[in-house]
């Protein structure tokens, strides 16, 4: 009989059976079509076994290569490309009449991405374990966001999943054109400006002490341009290290401040009031807000799902309240138009326009429109800053050269006088 001691000590955990090796396998059927597929075996005769008892017939079977999937932080994952490239062959495949298992089997062998191919196995597991679809999407949101998964829910509930599918890549595509605009509009003024901060830095760090040594050497009185460009380069020099240290704690304390609640408000409301991208930004965000909800609608998501998932995806603290605020006045009996116009971030056309849309029962074909106008006027918009910040960055960066180069020759051609 074992003591007290003993019936104190704690179970040993049950030790997990290891892993099994996968094969690969080719079999035929007995009407002679050919299968392949993927199987966990303890050897390579147990898969011919287990083949043999599903009645097929092995051609070839081998064991399948071990893959490597190096994950380095801020690469990898699943592009947007991808996604609106899985969605609308899986769109084709429900429509063909295959089987969902069937298609996301094939979907996830074809996938060159290692790390959306484990994604998608993971889906046609849970889903042969008898979970919707939706749910099984729901697992992975770094890949399927609450839009996607939303509506893939209302495509089951309704059994137009292919019809949705189709609407979903339409809708990705979209959003990232909108998204690509107002990155490329921002990606050429910041790239001549940090030229512009290269150059000056340069010359003031190198090429004026040089200039400032061989006039000390000639003797006399600088000119007073000369004289500010020498004292700001020798500032510079003594100042550079205090900059780059005082760079480098404003942008932690500025990536620190936006990751609270209230510094992202901050930021999102002053983007926002900022005199030319700020008018850019909130046509954004009427697009994405109208593209979205109106995608929502009109596949059958409940007014107030939709705004709660268009929230979500606003990608602005500001839109996102404003949309809240009108998800709640709606859910105590409202109308949409009332709360979307008390919370001034929308331009008093789309208001109406809503609202004409609701009245008629065509809110979603009338959103769908809006969003349609406002991808026009980011266009528009996008076009006319790149062609102003063009010809600015220009006349800036030249103005700070031609002065430098003034000012450096300057003393030179008082030499050259006084050597006549």
């Amino acid at each position: 009989m074992a003591g007290p001691a003993a019936a104190r000590q704690p179970a040993k955990p049950a030790r997990q059976a290891p892993k099994l090796p996968a094969f690969t396998w080719v079999a035929k059927t007995r009407s002679g079509e050919e299968k392949s597929g993927e199987m966990e075996a303890a050897d390579l005769e147990s898969v011919q076994m287990r083949l043999r008892q599903m009645g097929l017939q092995p051609v070839k079977v081998k064991k399948k290569p071990v893959e490597i999937n190096i994950k380095i932080p801020g690469l990898g994952g699943v592009s947007r490309k991808e996604l609106v490239i899985f969605t609308r062959q899986f769109s084709t495949m429900i429509d063909a009449g295959l089987p969902l298992v069937q298609g996301l089997d094939i979907l996830a062998s074809q996938n060159p991405n290692p790390e959306f191919k484990r994604v998608l196995r993971e889906v046609k597991e849970k889903v042969e374990t008898g979970s919707t679809f939706a749910d099984a999407l729901g697992d992975h949101p770094k890949v399927f966001d609450a839009l996607y998964v939303q509506l893939v829910a209302a495509g089951e509930l309704g059994g137009i999943l292919d019809t949705i599918l189709q609407r979903l890549g339409v809708y990705i595509e979209k959003a990232e054109k909108l998204k690509s605009k107002v990155k490329g509009a921002m990606v050429y003024p910041s790239v001549v400006l940090v030229v512009a901060i290269g150059c000056v830095a340069v010359l003031l760090l190198f090429v004026t002490p040089t200039f400032e040594k061989m006039f000390k050497d000639f003797g006399g009185t600088m000119p007073g341009p000369t004289q500010l460009v020498i004292d700001l380069s020798n500032w510079l020099q003594d100042a550079i290290l205090y900059i780059v240290v005082g760079l480098i704690a404003a942008v932690v304390a500025f990536l620190k401040a936006i990751k609270t609640p209230k510094g992202r408000e901050a930021f999102d409301r002053t983007m926002l009031k900022m005199p030319i991208i700020g008018e850019l930004l909130r046509k954004v965000a009427v697009a994405r807000f109208t593209r979205t909800l109106g995608t929502m609608l009109s596949s059958g998501v409940a007014i107030l799902d939709a705004l709660d998932v268009t929230a979500k995806t606003a990608g602005n603290v500001v839109v996102e309240k404003a949309i809240t605020h009108t998800r709640t006045k709606i859910a105590e009996g409202k109308t949409i138009v009332e709360p979307l116009a008390e919370t001034g971030v929308f331009p008093a056309m789309v208001v109406q326009m809503i609202g004409v849309g609701e009245a008629t029962g065509a809110m979603d074909a009338m959103l769908g429109k809006i969003a349609d106008f406002y991808d026009d006027e980011v266009d528009s918009a996008v076009a006319a800053l790149t062609s102003m910040i063009e010809p600015v960055m220009m006349v800036v960066l030249g103005g700070i050269v031609g002065f430098f180069l003034i000012a450096m020759y300057m003393p030179i051609f008082t030499m050259a006088e006084n050597i006549h």
